[in-house]
């Protein structure tokens, strides 16, 4: 049985929709892991902290690390949900074609955006490479290998603002106004 508000949504636009939403779930994931290692990682710290007088110092860095990984795999599922920054205010009270006009700008705004981020992010993080850069502080880690969640960000940002045009040019309910579907059903 097909959920509501899908009779109307090309069959390109679901194939293309399963696709970018299989590969956001993925990252969210890698991204609640991420974050579930942080806060298993800085209660260990406080429990060493004040419990023994023997706080690890590696932890705050690895925490700051993790953290640019969770923003990066997390941001296109929060785009794709609807629940991305916005000026909801001023969007809200526009209908018809001013509301696609919005949704267009805004979704070639973030194409840009992400375009910059796996351009930029890719060069630089190779030019980190050829240099043999790593991080200061504790763990010096190669830097490369952290910059490189700026393109793999952007690329998930990209495929959802790819996605948001591809349904405005189909007709069918933007990514925001979409109903709500769990990604295996159908």
């Amino acid at each position: 049985m097909r959920p509501r508000g899908r009779a109307t949504e090309p069959a390109l636009v679901h194939i293309i929709g399963k696709c970018i939403g299989w590969l956001n779930a993925a990252a969210i994931s890698l991204a609640a892991v991420g974050l579930l290692v942080s806060l298993g990682l800085i209660g260990w710290s406080v429990v060493m902290r004040y419990g023994f007088n023997r706080a690890p110092p590696w932890v705050d860095d690895a925490v700051g690390f993790l953290l640019v990984a969770i923003v990066m795999l997390a941001a296109a599922d929060v785009l794709r949900r609807g629940e991305h920054i916005g000026v909801d205010l001023f969007t809200s009270s526009l209908a018809g074609r001013a509301r696609l006009w919005a949704q267009a700008w805004s979704s070639l705004a973030v194409l840009a955006a992400a375009l910059i981020l796996v351009v930029n992010g890719w060069q630089t993080a190779m030019f980190s490479r050829s240099l043999g850069i790593v991080t200061e502080g504790y763990l010096e880690w190669p830097v490369y290998l952290l910059m490189l969640f700026l393109p793999l960000g952007g690329l998930l940002m990209l495929l959802t603002a790819i996605e948001a045009l591809v349904r405005l040019a189909c007709g069918a309910p933007a990514l925001a106004d979409a109903p709500h579907r769990p990604e295996g059903a159908d």
